[in-house]
């Protein structure tokens, strides 16, 4: 079942889900500029970008492979700043301010905001298993033939937590999952 702003708010509050956590929806503006919301909502939480970045940078001087097995490093270039720009049709990898720690009795997934999605933004995540912890890379991709603009301190993403009748068997933790406490923008492991 799907769980509330109510639910949320407790787990946050008492088993530390969501560091920091923001109670309600932010929405306001800065020097009069609107800020994308992020914050408490009716059955999910927005997360924000935090301002360090990965873009994908493939320099065309060197011929190469996008390889999950072995990732080269090289094809990224990290940013830090208010804000980051995707060339078009690339993508650059985030991470979010938020620090979660999943209950063992809980999945999470995570959708894009319909502002980004409106502009050609794809917002991708895999779920949150349970009983996963750390700050979560996010991937956005520019679908477009244009270069644009991403903002950190603004949010990104929306969670929505599904919680068991049961606790699984085997959790993220219980694996010792390869992401288990990232902190900072994650590349590819095996």
């Amino acid at each position: 079942m799907i769980k509330s702003d109510k639910w949320i708010t407790e787990r946050a509050i008492w088993d530390d889900m969501i560091i920091p956590f923001e109670g309600g929806q932010v929405k306001a503006s800065v020097d009069d500029f609107p800020v994308i919301s992020y914050g408490l909502s009716s059955y999910g939480y927005d997360v924000r970008l935090d301002n360090t970045f990965k873009v994908f940078a493939p320099r065309y001087d060197k011929i190469g492979l996008v390889n999950p097995k072995e990732f080269d490093a090289s094809l990224v270039q990290t940013h830090e700043g208010a804000y980051c720009i995707i060339p078009p049709n690339s993508f650059v990898l985030g991470q979010t301010v938020e620090r979660l720690k999943i209950p063992r009795d809980v999945l999470v997934i995570c959708v894009g905001k319909s502002t980004y999605a409106r502009c050609g933004l794809i917002v991708n995540v895999t779920p949150l298993e349970p009983e996963w912890e750390g700050t979560i890379t996010i991937e956005i991709s520019n679908t477009t033939p244009l270069p644009a603009i991403v903002y950190a301190q603004e949010g990104i993403a929306q969670l929505l937590f599904f919680q068991s009748d049961d606790a699984c068997g085997v959790s993220y933790a219980d694996k010792a999952g390869k992401y288990m406490g990232q902190h900072g923008v994650t590349l590819p492991r095996l």
